[in-house]
């Protein structure tokens, strides 16, 4: 049964200079509740007109130092107000994600919502932590180094974690003293949009956060485009990512992609099974799927294979797709039709190429029987070159693959072009350990899955992308780095 509703929802505005606006066409568009396929809410539909404005917005708030200038301190104070605010409406923005993209109640609570406030705190500390160096030049000279914010950021964000992954963005880019464009998904603007006020509240000075949300590829590039933008920050799929590197070149703009994955989750004999199991399930049917780490590659070594994948399939047998309100549910709807669409012919490309479906496959019927709940998939029997183990699916369908030796799991963990997480199960510490250095990902886990801090480094190596979010590495996109000299001959 869900819960008493915390949210108050209002027709979506664009946020710029300080000032809640309409987009200048005037167009709106809706946002979906995925679990009901039906309106929450209409939103504004920005486009180039209003990019110029949000740009112009955030260029003169960054040139009057009014954010840049402040001392570290300072803006840390503000940013650990928007970590306190962000708990305070916490029940409000849990079920604000929850309605927008429909994932359970219980993790948009626990998990979404705390990890954001988390993420302004840690960035509130690190804020008084920016410093230079002094460099012993061979010359009589003093040399020292200044790490400047790099200006005017564009912020664009993915629907699987929207609150979560925007605060990984915005926190450090305020943090270093940057002017901020936030623009987030066309399925899911409602916590953004609640951000924007939050941050308003906490005492941001006006042009500092502006926001932008639009249903069209169009709002991004012209983003992107713009030479008023000095840097692009983006979480999404590696062809989009691409084509922001390319549209990019025309000013030559920093930027950072965090892209898709198809990361190896690998079992060895003497791990302990049934802590590996529970990992493994969660690995792949946590937030549907929708996980850019999202362990769908399952490596088990053949001796405990069959073993293995009976208690897989009987744990995901149990996951009952449900009402996302309900705090009971554990798995709720993929995002949109679209996605849905997307997964299921992915499942049916795994069935036509001949690998094993043991459970799930099919659509669920929930509630008014039209929201975009599939059923947990587990193959069996997968080919690591069939296109459900080399393309990103991000949806609940999992594929099980077999393997001899340690050899054998690392070749087979790194053929894929991606390299954003893995994962390795063993008793066997050096094993571990040779696995963690062997695997091309930017995250191992030994022995847990999903493991996240705000001080921990983020992101992917080869088409998983480049730079780092949360951490101090996070710095080093939205800090530039100037050198001074001074003449101390006499």
């Amino acid at each position: 049964m869900s819960s008493p509703s915390k949210a108050t929802i209002k027709p979506g505005k664009l946020f710029i200079g300080g000032e809640w606006c309409e987009a200048k066409s005037g167009k709106t568009f809706s946002t979906i509740n995925p679990a009901k396929a039906t309106p929450i809410i209409d939103i504004a539909d920005a486009d180039a007109v209003d990019v110029d404005l949000a740009v112009s917005a955030a260029r003169t708030s960054f040139q009057s130092g009014a954010w840049a200038k402040m001392s570290g301190s300072e803006r840390g104070e503000i940013l650990w107000r928007i970590g306190d605010l962000i708990m305070k409406y916490a029940d409000e923005l849990a079920e604000l994600e929850t309605l927008d993209v429909g994932k359970p109640i219980l993790e948009s609570r626990r998990i979404d919502i705390p990890f954001s406030a988390d993420c302004f705190r840690y960035f509130a500390g690190a804020a008084s932590k920016l410093q230079g160096d002094t460099i012993p030049v061979r010359s009589n000279c003093f040399t020292y180094t200044l790490r400047e914010p790099l200006g005017v950021v564009a912020l664009i964000v993915p629907w699987n974690f929207p609150l979560l992954l925007a605060t990984r963005k915005v926190a450090p880019a305020l943090a270093a003293g940057n002017t901020v464009i936030l623009k987030p998904a066309p399925n899911s603007p409602l916590t953004a949009i609640r951000l924007a006020e939050i941050c308003a509240e906490a005492g941001l000075p006006a042009g500092v956060l502006n926001l932008l949300t639009g249903s069209t590829r169009e709002l991004g590039q012209a983003l992107v485009d713009h030479s008023g933008v000095d840097g692009v920050s983006f979480t999404g799929s590696t062809a989009v990512g691409q084509e922001i590197l390319r549209r990019s070149a025309n000013t030559l703009k920093h930027v950072e992609v965090e892209l898709g994955g198809k990361s190896p989750n690998v079992i060895f004999a003497d791990a302990d099974i049934e802590a590996a199991v529970k990992g493994a399930i969660s690995a792949i049917f946590y937030n549907c799927g929708e996980v850019c780490t999202a362990g769908s590659r399952l490596f088990v070594e053949e001796s405990v294979h069959e073993k293995f994948v009976e208690q897989i399939v009987a744990r995901a047998k149990k996951l009952t797709p449900g009402d996302p309100l309900d705090p009971k549910t554990r798995l709720g709807p993929v995002v949109s039709k679209e996605q849905m669409e997307r997964v299921l012919s992915y499942i049916e490309s795994g069935k036509a190429e001949g690998a094993r479906l043991l459970t799930g496959g099919s659509r669920a019927s929930v509630g008014n029987g039209d929201g975009y709940f599939i059923e947990p998939t587990v193959f069996d029997q997968v080919d690591n070159k069939m296109k459900i183990a080399q393309e990103e699916i991000f949806g609940p369908v999992l594929s099980t693959i077999t393997f001899r030796d340690l050899d054998e799991a690392i070749a087979k963990s790194n053929d894929t072009i991606y390299g954003l997480a893995a994962a390795v199960w063993t008793r066997d510490i050096k094993k571990a350990h040779r696995l963690a250095r062997a695997i091309k990902a930017g995250t191992v886990w030994i022995n847990t899955y999903n493991m996240f801090d705000s001080a921990s480094p983020y992101g992917g190596y080869k088409m998983s992308g480049f730079g780092r979010e949360q951490g101090l590495e996070a710095f080093n996109f939205y800090t530039q780095t100037k050198t001074v000299w001074i003449d101390l001959n006499e």
